[in-house]
């Protein structure tokens, strides 16, 4: 490239570029905004001059305990205020969160624990059950920290030597954090359930962290202070990144254990919730409420979700309950939402079924996302805008992971062709918007997690009386989709629906277990291939 006048005396410089970095959002609002409440957990409230010292704190200690660049710190911790610090005080000394999905079993979480090479743990004692059997199995021996949150009282037990709040006591206020030298170094990692094998690691970066981030306050049109309910689990994707969106208009996180309509109404009325995310089941349960238990709020209150689509009654039901939501769609390779259902005014004025027919389209890309497409795996070209032609959703931007921890072959593979694939199938419409039909890797979407069929279909194959099993998404006013499991019983063999339920929960957390049994002859091709197609259909009556 030939150089132009431009080129020529021009260089980066400390005083004109600077790496990004989510970080600079909590020490901008507690500058700004110090005595602003950011974050309020049962009677506790904590302001961002609080927010931010603790963070420092944090910091402070994990790197008096060798914490440095490129380390992992794991936490298995619920929507709680020292989960909002981790997004903070880890990456501060250039280590890397790795939060743990606290719906998995004991040996998924020994693997991520070495696989990740964890150095420290954080671990709520709620967990403690799961997380003491995962240390018994994992050849990693990390620092465990134990946060006892004043909100929970159920069962637990304390499994390291030190306390959370002594730990973070032990920090300085004023540590003198440095931002990465290079914005492409790893913030946080992720685990996603593959169809086959162990989890891949997924890498996020700070410049994807920070551009998501804020994406997030452009999408859902946060303005100055907004108030926001933790009802999707921070350790999905981060949080869809809001842990750290939130910071950039100073605004409250309302920190929630568990997903209860009682606690939410309560969070809406007392707090003047303005936003909040989650998957259909976080809808059903307030819909679905007692009037007991819900309370009256005169704020609109904006509602994004992924996933299934709404269906027609239920997006009115929520309109109606003072809820307008919007459909947003990713996957935790592209840091949560990359895609959102952009809404035209005019669109409010369509009939029910045309209108139900727009808001079950995925959307149009984030804007920080630099391209979205539907494109044909085989030519690597898009597909028609005619809304019919099927091809794989692909992804291309700076909102796109690094690539999977030490798995090269995966990252290749997923990467192939300068797109990110995304294994979904769908359609694009004339007018650019994208609308899913099916995935290709057979992932079941249930309560917002990812279910991997074959992974459930393994336990079932290990049961002595089955011969065959497919398991496939059966469709769910409540959780959006539910693991169905087809049964071929072996010649002479007996097995009920209740004792395969039970073997599976012996053997997979709760929520991947199928809630539907169907003993049946499976329909296979001439070569032996289970039909899953058909299966679908059945699934839908089953």
């Amino acid at each position: 490239m030939t150089p132009t006048p431009y080129d020529i005396d021009l260089d980066k410089n400390p005083a004109n570029f600077q790496p990004l970095t989510p970080l600079t959002f909590l020490e901008r609002a507690a500058s700004v905004f110090p005595q602003r409440t950011a974050v309020v957990h049962g009677t506790l409230s904590r302001s961002y001059a609080e927010f931010y010292a603790r963070s420092r704190r944090l910091a402070s200690a994990l790197a008096a305990h060798g914490i440095e660049r490129g380390d992992t710190v794991s936490v298995m911790l619920s929507n709680t205020p020292a989960m909002l610090e981790c997004h903070y005080g880890v990456p501060m000394t250039g280590g890397v969160l790795n939060t743990l999905n606290t719906r998995l079993d004991a040996a998924i979480i020994a693997f991520t624990l070495d696989h990740a090479e964890t150095k420290v743990l954080i671990t709520d004692r709620e967990f403690s059950k799961t997380v003491k059997e995962a240390l018994a199995l994992a050849k990693a021996k990390p620092l465990v920290i134990d946060y006892d949150d004043p909100e929970y009282d159920g069962p637990g037990e304390r499994l390291g030597g030190i306390d959370y709040e002594e730990f973070v006591g032990s920090g300085d206020p004023d540590f003198a954090w440095s931002p990465p030298a290079d914005e492409w170094d790893a913030i946080s990692l992720n685990y996603t359930s593959g169809t086959t094998g162990d989890p891949k690691g997924v890498v996020y970066h700070h410049r994807g962290a920070y551009l998501l981030a804020m994406g997030n306050i452009v999408t859902c049109g946060m303005g100055k202070h907004p108030v926001y309910l933790w009802t999707l689990p921070m350790f999905h994707c981060n949080g869809w990144c809001f842990p750290w969106s939130i910071s950039i208009v100073a605004g409250t996180h309302v920190c929630l254990r568990q997903v209860r309509a009682r606690a939410m109404y309560a969070a809406l009325a007392d707090h003047g919730v303005t936003h909040l995310c989650g998957a259909p089941i976080v809808m059903a349960t307030l819909l679905n409420a007692p009037a007991a238990e819900k309370r009256d709020f005169r704020q609109k209150v904006s509602f994004f979700t992924a996933a299934a689509p709404p269906p027609e009654a239920v997006l009115a039901a929520m309109k109606e309950a003072g809820f307008e939501v919007t459909h947003l769609y990713g996957l935790t390779e592209t840091y949560g939402p990359a895609v959102v259902n952009d809404w035209h005014e005019e669109w409010n004025t369509l009939s029910g079924a045309d209108y139900a027919v727009k808001k079950a389209r995925q959307g149009v890309r984030y804007l920080p996302l630099e391209a979205l497409e539907v494109i044909d795996p085989e030519t690597m070209r898009p597909v028609p805008a005619d809304g019919e032609t099927l091809g794989e959703v692909m992804f291309r931007g700076n909102v796109v992971m690094k690539g999977y921890l030490k798995n090269p072959s995966a990252t290749a593979k997923a990467f192939e062709g300068g797109w990110f694939h995304s294994g979904d199938l769908g359609v694009k419409h004339p007018d650019g918007y994208i609308q899913l039909k099916d995935r290709s890797k057979d992932i079941i979407i249930s309560g917002g997690e990812n279910i991997s069929s074959i992974e459930v279909e393994d336990a079932l194959y290990k049961h002595p009386a089955v011969q065959a099993a497919a398991v496939v998404a059966k469709p769910d006013e409540k959780w959006g989709e539910t693991p169905c499991a087809f049964i071929e019983l072996k010649p002479g063999a007996t097995a009920t629906a209740e004792e395969l339920i039970a073997w599976c929960r012996s053997r997979l957390a709760a929520y991947k277990c199928p809630r539907h049994v169907v003993f049946i002859e499976l329909p296979k091709t001439s070569t032996g291939k289970i039909q899953k197609f058909k299966l679908r259909a059945m699934a839908k009556t089953a």
